[in-house]
């Protein structure tokens, strides 16, 4: 018997240690070679943030100003409760001590300069998809804007959603670090779509029904499913008959810009905010992406 405890004991120690070094931020999302970055370009920087919805997440809640970025949103979930941080160049309280490579793990990796994993609510499993060049952009323009003072809550999370290793176990099994690539066989517009939707604008994250452990469930992604925060369904955008099936590219992109449906009704909720952002964007860039939309195949999603 006591061998047997014994036998166990070490059985358990050797796999909590395979587990340990498996979660390694460097071993499960090694970060990605940056080399020596041009100058930074601010407009592609404002551009890319405001089809990242940032400041839908990041702004301080309760204040007309969406680019103070002090963070305190409540983002709720299956698994507890989030708070969006503070990502202002405040020094103390926000990202103004972060260097460009700082930033690149985070947004590339869910890694933060202190080594730790960042959970997938922050949706990186999509801004992944941005190269180190795009990433640097952003961070660029994110400096140009005010510091703003004070710290977000911290998540309430219950045991063991609360151990941020458990996020390295969650990695091993989901996330995919590579960055976009073009299709050599697609339009140049096709293509520019492909990567606002799956990259920067992560319509994915929203419009996609997830696993038990919170992951997207590839054979639906885009066929819509229950809200992540909770609050109804989010709609089929492929080419189904209760998708975007009967939509004309055109009205994708008014969509986008506008808000309106065909039949003249609005969005509403999170999707308000989308609009906002998207309404940002150049013509050419909303029809990238309606082109890209347009091109999904038609996916029957969860029916309860």
């Amino acid at each position: 018997m006591r061998r047997l405890l014994v036998t166990l004991v070490l059985l358990a120690a050797a796999g909590l240690g395979g587990f340990y070094v498996l979660t390694d931020p460097r071993v499960v999302s090694p970060s990605p070679e940056i080399g020596t970055l041009p100058a930074p370009d601010l407009e592609n920087g404002k551009l890319l943030f405001t089809a990242g919805g940032c400041a839908s997440c990041h702004a301080t809640p309760n204040q007309d100003d969406k680019l103070r970025l002090g963070g305190g949103l409540a983002l709720g979930s299956p698994f507890g409760t989030f708070h969006a941080p503070n990502i202002s160049p405040h020094t103390r309280d926000g990202i103004g001590n972060w260097g460009v490579k700082d930033f690149v793990d985070a947004m590339a990796t869910g890694v933060s300069p202190a080594g730790q994993h960042y959970y997938p609510a922050f949706p990186y499993t999509s801004y992944r998809l941005m190269p180190p060049k795009a990433l640097a952009d952003i961070f660029a323009y994110i400096r140009t804007l005010a510091p703003v003072e004070g710290r977000a809550p911290a998540h309430e999370l219950p045991f063991p959603f609360n151990i941020r290793r458990v996020v390295g176990g969650w990695k091993l099994l989901f996330f995919e670090g590579a960055a976009f690539k073009p299709d050599p066989t697609r339009s140049e517009a096709w293509n520019r779509g492909a990567y606002l939707v799956n990259g920067p604008g992560h319509c994915a994250e929203c419009h996609s029904s997830r696993n038990a452990l919170g992951a997207i469930v590839q054979a639906t992604r885009f066929a819509g499913g229950p809200d992540p925060e909770g609050k109804g369904t989010v709609p089929n955008i492929t080419q189904a008959p209760d998708g975007l099936g009967k939509w004309s590219k055109e009205e994708i992109a008014e969509l986008l810009k506008t808000g309106f449906t065909p039949s003249f009704d609005s969005v509403g909720g999170t999707m308000a905010a989308v609009v906002r952002n998207m309404a940002q964007l150049p013509d050419s860039d909303r029809m990238a992406m309606a082109e890209y939309l347009k091109s999904l195949p038609a996916v029957q999603g969860p029916t309860k």
